[in-house]
């Protein structure tokens, strides 16, 4: 019989292998079973799916994909703890065929053994963004995907233009999916306990909103128009145009755009129309 790990034997393995949770490596391990099998309920995880974790630490959430997906591909970068999860799917009466393991840096992960169809995973907190954002790039065969990350980077996950917590993350995270919120989680079910709160993000892939080469460009605006989002687009951009010998107001007006607006207001497809232009 197969059963998911609990508080004690999630502080036994760390200390058998000699693991303390790290904040160079945002380690906070999930020690609480039902809020891993809510997570993987929320992800939508089905029995013909390839799950793909991003950073398994001790396995709680692991074991918990292992009950209903196919496979599960796991990228951790702490060599220790890719070592044991092996040995930790078979001591809990796991199948340890069904898991594979990347030991890894996620950053730097272009490809994996098997094509991931769904993405469950608490991130770690001081690189979150980046991974998402780098694994939906990478990885054209995830559907959709459930992150635990820290409830502010939720809030600029999901946010809206015109609102406070809408930046760079929020617009660059819709050129690849719709994002929602799908709920917060208490800070008890982490080992150690976090000082902050944690929130879960929902994600559902659709067509990317241009080729690569496009995508590069708009990014570029997105970062110039967010390092000062109090100024107006106008000079906000200014350097950005500048250094391609174009004068930034006349080309966000020629895109449509209001050159006073800023980039807080802007949705995609309007930072879009601007990036268009920089092409003399």
């Amino acid at each position: 019989m197969s059963t998911l790990l609990g508080a004690a034997q999630i502080r036994e393995i760390a200390a058998r292998i000699g693991v303390t949770p790290t904040k160079k490596l945002g380690q906070n391990f999930v020690v609480d079973a039902n809020t891993c099998r809510r997570i993987v309920k929320i992800a939508d995880v089905g029995s013909d799916d390839v799950a793909l974790e991003i950073g398994p630490g001790l396995g709680s959430l692991t074991l918990a994909m292992l009950e209903i997906a196919q496979h599960v591909v796991a990228v951790e970068i702490d060599s220790r703890l890719a070592q044991e999860l092996a040995n930790t799917v078979v001591t809990n009466g796991f199948d340890s065929s069904a898991l594979t393991v990347v030991n890894e840096d996620a950053m730097n992960t272009k490809s994996l053994p098997i094509d991931p169809t769904v993405l469950v995973a608490n991130l770690p907190y001081n690189i979150s963004v980046p991974v998402l954002l780098h694994f939906m790039e990478k990885f054209p065969t995830l559907r959709s995907g459930v992150v635990m990350v820290q409830s502010e980077v939720a809030d600029r996950l999901v946010a809206k233009p015109g609102t406070k917590n809408y930046g760079s993350p929020s617009v660059k995270a819709t050129w690849w999916a719709d994002m929602s919120p799908a709920g917060g989680v208490g800070r008890s079910i982490f080992w150690p306990v976090p000082n902050v709160d944690s929130s879960l993000v929902k994600f559902v892939r659709h067509a990317p909103a241009g080729d690569e080469a496009t995508r590069i460009r708009v990014f570029e605006v997105i970062d110039a128009a967010f390092a000062q989002r109090r100024k107006m687009l106008r000079s906000a951009l200014s350097e950005l145009f500048s250094r391609r010998g174009l004068k930034a107001e006349e080309c966000i007006a020629r895109a449509g755009i209001d050159p006073t607006a800023r980039g807080e207001v802007l949705v995609l497809s309007e930072f879009m129309q601007i990036a268009n232009t920089l092409t003399p």
